[in-house]
Formats: C-alpha cells, sequence, structure tokens
C-alpha cells in the first residue's frame, strides 16, 4: 500500500483510522471495523504506530482510580486500515461550571 495516505503521515499528526478487525476480534466485538484516534509516532513498512488519543481513555481524575500518565500505544497493521484521515487538535478542556 505504499500509495495510502497513512504512509507518508508525519510523526505528531492527530489521525483516526478504521481498520478491519482479526476474526477473532471481530467475532467478540460483533463488528468487522473498528476506529482509532490517536497521534502518529511511527510508520514502518508493515504497521502505524499511533498514541492513543480518545476521551474514553484519559486517565481518571486524582483520587478516582489509578492513573496512567502515557497514553497507550496502538499497533495497526497497514494492510487492515480501510480508511483514514488527519483531524485537528483536541479542543481545550473546559473546567467544570460550578453552582452559586
Amino acid at each position: 500500500m505504499p500509495d495510502s495516505p497513512w504512509t507518508t503521515w508525519a510523526p505528531g499528526t492527530r489521525v483516526v483510522v478504521r481498520r478491519r478487525l482479526s476474526p477473532d476480534d471481530a467475532a467478540a466485538a460483533g463488528k468487522p471495523l473498528t476506529d482509532v484516534i490517536g497521534v502518529v509516532v511511527e510508520t514502518t513498512a508493515t504497521t502505524l504506530v499511533l498514541r492513543e488519543d480518545a476521551r474514553g481513555s484519559a486517565p481518571p481524575p486524582r483520587g478516582h482510580g489509578p492513573r496512567d500518565d502515557a497514553p497507550p500505544l496502538v499497533s495497526v497493521p497497514l494492510d487492515a486500515i480501510v480508511a483514514g484521515k488527519p483531524v485537528p487538535p483536541r479542543p481545550p478542556r473546559r473546567p467544570a461550571s460550578r453552582p452559586d
């Protein structure tokens, strides 16, 4: 897949990719595809490595369970990617409003 756009993304680019799951993972998830949003760490001849960047994977606030300071790395085989595109940076987090 040398002409696929995801082979040219520079490290640090925030992207979303849709990938095919393996048959076992697809059976467990009940769907054949899944999306991964993250920041490109590295692209090799066979793999796109992303640092996961999804709200659901954000660490809990202090005092609410274990914290993982570094989001997990996700290795996506290039031949499993069916679509992808760069996405804008995540908007800054807004402080919670407090009732008076």
